[in-house]
């Protein structure tokens, strides 16, 4: 039961990170990604799941700035590449509450 508590607070934390990056190397850790990220801006929080069976993260990661224009500023670049593998980005689309209240009605 405390396990799945903790991958439905995961799942909801999820929503307040800025940016989702799929496409990581094996090579690189939370650390790395949080410097390379940094150049962009503050980065308050990079979140890199592993996977328990294998010990290797899932090759994806969350990034929290903490401000819209750094998310933009990350944005705005055409490629992010690290270790040589081409970093594939998506923003991740802040709901507010009463949103989604209004479509669960």
């Amino acid at each position: 039961a405390a396990a799945s508590a903790v991958r439905a607070a995961g799942r909801r934390s999820r929503r307040l990170f800025d940016i989702f990056v799929a496409e990581v190397p094996w090579t690189v850790s939370s650390k790395e990604l949080k410097e390379y990220f940094s150049q962009f801006g503050s980065v308050q929080r990079c979140q890199l799941p592993f996977d328990r069976d294998t010990g290797f993260h899932r090759r994806y990661c969350w990034i929290k700035f903490s401000t819209p224009e750094e998310v933009q500023n990350v944005l705005q670049k055409d490629s992010h590449i690290l270790e040589g593998s081409k970093l594939t980005l998506r923003q991740q689309i802040r709901r507010r509450r009463s949103q989604r209240q209004n479509q669960s009605e």
